[in-house]
C-alpha cells in the first residue's frame, strides 16, 4: 500500500519541528547521545507505522515521547545494567517538555534556538569549556588538561561562561523584540 505524498510530507514537517527537543528528552532518559538517537528514530518508526492510530486531538510531541518512554523501557529491559528513571522523574520532564511545545506553537522564543545563540558569542575558550562539559560530559580534570590550565581556571571560566549564557538569554527571551 503506497503512502500518499501529503502524508509524508507532513510526517516529515512534524518529525523535523519535534526532533531537537525529542533528542534532549531521549537524552534525558539515556544520558546517552548514540541511545537517545536510537530511541528517536525507533519512536519515528513506530510513529509512522501507527500514524493512522493518532488521534488528531492530541499534540504530536506528547505522543512521540510517549513512544520514547516505552522504547526506553524496552531499552531498559534488554539492558536490566541500566538505572531506570523513576515515574515521578518521567513526569516532571514530560510536563517541562509539554510547556516548551506550549511556548512553541504560541510562536515564544525558542529557548534551545535561543542557547545556542548565545553559545556562539561566548570566545573560544569559554564555548569550548561549555561544549565538552555540559554537552559532552567530560570530566572537569579532562577539560583542563586537554585545554593546558589548571582545575580552578577551569571551573572559573566555566562560571563565567554560565554568567554571560545567563545574560544573554534574559536579553534574548526577556527583552520584547
Amino acid at each position: 500500500m503506497a503512502i500518499p505524498p501529503a502524508d509524508r510530507q507532513a510526517f516529515a514537517a512534524l518529525a523535523r519541528e519535534h526532533h531537537r527537543s525529542l533528542l534532549i528528552y531521549a537524552r534525558a532518559l539515556a544520558r546517552n547521545e548514540a541511545t537517545a538517537a536510537d530511541l528517536v528514530q525507533d519512536a519515528f518508526v513506530a510513529a509512522w507505522r501507527n500514524l493512522g492510530r493518532f488521534d488528531i486531538t492530541r499534540d504530536f510531541g506528547a505522543w512521540l515521547r510517549g513512544i520514547i518512554r516505552n522504547k526506553w523501557r524496552e531499552y531498559l529491559r534488554r539492558h536490566a545494567r541500566e538505572v531506570d528513571v523513576d515515574d515521578a522523574t518521567l513526569e516532571a520532564w514530560e510536563s517541562r517538555f509539554a510547556q516548551w511545545d506550549t511556548k512553541r506553537s504560541t510562536g515564544d522564543a525558542d529557548q534551545l534556538d535561543a542557547l545556542d545563540e548565545c553559545l556562539k558569542h561566548l570566545p573560544d575558550a569559554m564555548s569550548e569549556a561549555v561544549r565538552r562539559f555540559y554537552y559532552h560530559e567530560e570530566p572537569g580534570e579532562t577539560i583542563a588538561a586537554a585545554l593546558g590550565i589548571d582545575t580552578a581556571t577551569f571551573r572559573k571560566r566555566l562560571e563565567r561562561a554560565r554568567h554571560a549564557l545567563r545574560a544573554c538569554l534574559d536579553r534574548k527571551l526577556l527583552t520584547p523584540a
